[in-house]
């Protein structure tokens, strides 16, 4: 009986991140018959390392006290030097990085490097990519904007790159029960607006709330929900509350229980600068929410203006606030939107049609190599 292929996977962190979370879904779903997982993060552990316990794929955590800590290199060699993977797939830049250093000194023979967004604020992030890019057998940029975007600005070889969108959990999203919005002070009578990501510029939450204040004075009476945490936080709190906002928009920090939330609001929005694949985006649109995005990195192939969800450009507080305006004047709240957009999701992202592209291009990938 043919032995299942070792397989490494190595991230920066295991902190509920899009990235990580689409880690976690990935393995978790591959064939064990086909395939043998191992985890590698190169911090501290995370909480999910927990699912991955869980699934029974052994995680080694390398414990980097920072993104300067170069030793980590050497920690992930001896490790992959002891388990000896036929592939190993990367995500995240600092695990991009050290991940290439380190299968090229332990002899593994497929490097796969995910690149998950258009990078646009940290230029020597493009550099040190493109300066490194030969140590990599493979790409996998997570849509076409920003397959482009990394064969222009790192130069790769665009027949060594493929396009495999986010995938999502389309069952826990669409079939969540919904939660109680009063804790975090919204009056029950309200209609929600949500918003979920880090809180930090690249997300565009400075831009969200200046657009949207105007609107939140007039009737029926719509709040702002931002779920998350980071370092623009302080920033955030301070513009609400020169707004006179503090009772209409809401920084309830960071939430375990997303899905439930999503099925109590009523819409979505996504004001990001940049993106690659906006998970939240997908998972929204699996809760049958109607979304307003801007139109970053990934959005085109998710939503059809008008049809699947409204699109806006980015980087503007004018384009946003019309695009705003659009959602909350429709007579029927967007749900018509909310419905083609469930369907969408369901069709063509659900976790499973992801998985099998990793898989066939994994597969592809050993017969290249030569190896069975």
């Amino acid at each position: 009986m043919t032995q299942p292929v070792p397989i490494g996977f190595c991230i920066t962190e295991l902190d509920p991140g899009g990235a990580e979370r689409a880690l976690v879904s990935l393995v978790r779903r591959l064939d064990r018959n086909r395939w043998q997982p191992i985890v590698y993060c190169l911090s501290r552990r995370g909480p999910l390392g927990d699912d991955l316990d869980a699934a029974g794929i052994p995680l080694h955590c390398l414990d980097a006290g920072s993104s300067l800590d170069a030793g980590v290199v050497g920690r992930l060699r001896s490790r992959l030097r002891q388990d000896r993977p036929q592939i190993l797939q990367t995500f995240l830049f600092h695990a991009n990085l050290a991940g290439r250093l380190a299968a090229r000194w332990a002899g593994v023979p497929i490097v796969v490097a995910g690149i998950r967004v258009a990078e646009q604020e940290k230029r020597w992030h493009l550099l040190l990519e493109r300066l490194t890019r030969r140590l990599v057998t493979h790409h996998v940029c997570v849509s076409r904007r920003v397959a482009d975007h990394a064969i222009r600005e790192m130069r790769l070889d665009r027949q060594r790159v493929s396009v495999i969108p986010n995938g999502v959990e389309f069952d826990r999203f669409q079939s969540a029960g919904a939660c109680d919005l009063s804790q975090f002070g919204i009056p029950i009578e309200s209609r929600v607006l949500v918003s979920v990501g880090r809180l930090h510029p690249q997300k565009g939450y400075d831009l969200l709330i200046e657009a949207i204040a105007p609107l939140l004075a007039d009737p029926p009476g719509w709040q702002l929900l931002i779920v998350g945490e980071g370092p623009a936080r302080s920033d955030l709190e301070r513009q609400i509350r020169e707004a006179g906002l503090e009772g209409r928009i809401h920084l309830p920090g960071y939430r375990d229980d997303v899905p439930s939330i999503l099925a109590a609001a009523d819409a979505f929005v996504l004001a990001s600068r940049w993106e690659g694949m906006p998970n939240v985006v997908l998972e929204a649109m699996a809760a049958g929410l109607p979304v307003v995005a801007t139109d970053v990195e990934g959005i085109d192939e998710l939503i059809v203006d008008g049809q699947t969800g409204i699109v806006c450009k980015p980087k503007t507080v004018h384009e946003l606030r019309r695009g705003l305006e659009r959602l909350l004047s429709r007579s029927d709240g967007g749900a018509a939107l909310g419905v083609n957009a469930q369907l969408f999701v369901e069709e063509r992202f659900a976790i499973e049609s992801v998985v099998r592209m990793y898989d066939e291009l994994y597969v592809r990938l050993l017969s290249d190599a030569g190896i069975r």
